[in-house]
């Protein structure tokens, strides 16, 4: 069997549907086809529910056994060789060996309890039969080759000691500790920060280059795809629409979503008046209108709504009996905030940005500084002084799976902090204020009776959002809110945060580690690392000539492969 004639893994009619109740199932990938050829990184593209991680997991042999089904006529040749037919013994030993996996989430893949070296150990002694000598040895050595300091020492560390990129990496190591024919990357930058990210791409491909083996990319990101892949499919609801070279999909996509999923993500280059959304482009047929440019940027003679000036943060921990030991999060961090006006907060994990947000709100204590709103210092004054403020200042969390209470419904989530704050006059007033506010966040009526776990994540925010809009806010922080949506959801996110800046005056404070998205949105960008203010200045000025050296290390890690297609098809 050779390489030319033969592709590494071969997926033939694949349908997987899932057991939801004793009489029903639903199909989530549908007859879907493609090889992965030899020595070569292929790219599977689509949003969340698109079949892409399924149908990963269902050559893995990961899916749940009692409530899942493969379709009898689907094959999944490795090596020419059916997966499907294989015993659970064959089927583990071949992919712990020939194929491995990188999951998405590398806190909940490693085992807290374990150090990482043991972990990477168990894997070698498990499929290589080395002792526990060699596989320390081996262990060790692969910490070295995916780059992480001093591997002697952290061989012995624990996940919780560790960064999140440092994590990813262990969770590489692993994956490569056997030297596999297939790597499979589940969403493997997904929750990291744009420089980390780059790091773990560069990485990915030259591991690949070096043991001469092939990649499964999954993401959501077509900008990464550009960076790694040579071939790309792309998956909408459990079926491939589009297949081709990356430079084919990128110069020449013909399907109407893979062009929808190109122009969703903001551009480096241009500032549309609204982000293009899916269904703009099934309406149109993948034609849009011209738009206007969205001009940004602030010139000095706005009202100013916040001014923190040399704003600080120190958490303490104990250094031995009676000594404690600080870490400032934050330092001398000042800046102001113009009414109807967005500033942009960005950093790496660790930079202090959520920290800030978090201290303005007073969910952490400030240690120095101040806040001033409406004449006033808001992080000097006692609770019961601050409490009308709060409804001025609102905040959208990061994850809107963990911020909404699921024992409420959607109605009760909105009418609680009126009731608290004693908005409207009564009960009528208050459905009526909530269902209006729906309607503005764009979710049907219907959503009013509703619970949290019935809506997906891009509903949430939504829900999350108009949680905010029910005080009337006039500053909202925005930490880190698009960061889990996939491209064609945050993008309706964005636009529906637009909106509502031109109808209320509202001012953003956007946390986020994506610089696209900041370019977007932002009049103002402040770039943070390890708890200080690095550069200020208005989004085009910032991005055109940033003037620190960090400043520019961060802007050359935006994956630039959305960027250069847009230039190379005249987009």
């Amino acid at each position: 069997m050779t390489h030319s004639t033969s592709p590494l893994l071969q997926v033939e009619n694949l349908r997987v549907s899932f057991r939801i109740n004793k009489k029903d199932s639903v199909e989530t990938v549908k007859g879907v086809s493609f090889t992965i050829p030899h020595n070569s990184t292929v790219a599977l593209v689509g949003e969340s529910g698109s079949g892409k991680s399924v149908s990963s997991l269902a050559v893995m042999g990961l899916l749940p056994q009692d409530t899942s089904n493969i379709a009898s006529d689907s094959k999944i040749l490795f090596e020419g060789r059916s997966l499907l037919e294989l015993s659970t013994e064959q089927r583990r030993e071949l992919c712990g060996k020939d194929i491995s996996m990188i999951f998405q989430e590398p806190m909940t893949s490693l085992n807290p309890v374990f150090t990482v070296g043991f972990q990477i150990a168990e894997v070698l002694r498990l499929h290589m039969g080395m002792n526990a000598k060699q596989a320390r040895a081996r262990a060790i050595a692969l910490l070295e080759e995916v780059g992480i300091p001093d591997p002697q020492s952290k061989v012995d560390a624990y996940p919780s000691q560790m960064s999140g990129g440092q994590q990813q990496r262990v969770m590489i190591a692993m994956a490569i500790a056997c030297e596999p024919k297939l790597l499979i990357a589940d969403e493997p930058t997904t929750a990291l920060d744009v420089t980390i990210q780059k790091q773990i791409i560069d990485l990915i491909d030259a591991l690949r280059v070096k043991h001469k083996m092939s990649v499964l990319f999954i993401t959501h990101d077509l900008a990464l795809v550009g960076e790694i892949a040579d071939h790309v499919i792309v998956m909408q609801h459990g079926v491939i629409r589009e297949t081709g070279t990356v430079q084919q999909i990128f110069e020449q996509p013909k399907d109407t979503y893979t062009q929808a999923l190109l122009h969703c993500r903001p551009s480096l280059d241009t500032r549309p008046w609204r982000l293009p959304v899916i269904a703009d482009f099934i309406h149109h047929q993948g034609a849009l209108p011209a738009q206007n440019e969205r001009q940004r940027g602030i010139d000095g003679t706005e009202d100013i709504v916040l001014e923190v000036n040399n704003l600080g943060k120190s958490f303490y921990t104990r250094d031995g009996f009676f000594g404690k030991k600080e870490f400032k999060a934050v330092e001398n961090v000042s800046f102001k905030l113009a009414r109807g006006k967005t500033l942009g907060v960005v950093g790496e994990s660790g930079s202090g940005k959520t920290t800030v947000g978090l201290t303005l709100m007073r969910l952490h204590q400030a240690t120095s500084g101040q806040a001033i709103f409406d004449g006033k210092d808001i992080l000097s004054m006692s609770d019961k002084a601050f409490l009308p403020y709060k409804r001025r200042i609102q905040i959208i969390f990061q994850n809107p799976y963990a911020s909404l209470n699921p024992r409420f419904t959607i109605g009760q989530i909105l009418m609680e902090p009126m009731l608290i704050h004693q908005i409207g006059a009564n009960n009528n007033e208050r459905v009526a204020m909530a269902m209006q506010l729906l309607d503005k966040v764009g979710l049907p009526a219907a959503a009013f009776h509703r619970y949290p776990h019935e809506f997906s994540g891009g509903q949430r925010q939504r829900i999350a959002i108009a949680r905010c809009l029910t005080m009337k806010p006039e500053v909202l922080i925005c930490d880190e809110s698009v960061s889990a949506l996939d491209v064609s959801v945050q993008a309706q996110v964005l636009n529906l945060l637009q909106d509502l800046q031109e109808e209320f005056g509202l001012s953003y404070i956007f946390i986020s580690h994506d610089l696209a998205v900041v370019k977007y949105i932002a009049d103002q960008v402040m770039v943070m690392n390890k708890g200080k203010v690095v550069e200020l200045a208005n989004s085009d000025e910032l991005y055109l000539h940033p003037q620190q050296a960090y400043t520019q290390t961060l802007l050359k890690a935006i994956p630039r492969g959305l960027q250069a297609a847009h230039v190379t098809s005249g987009i």
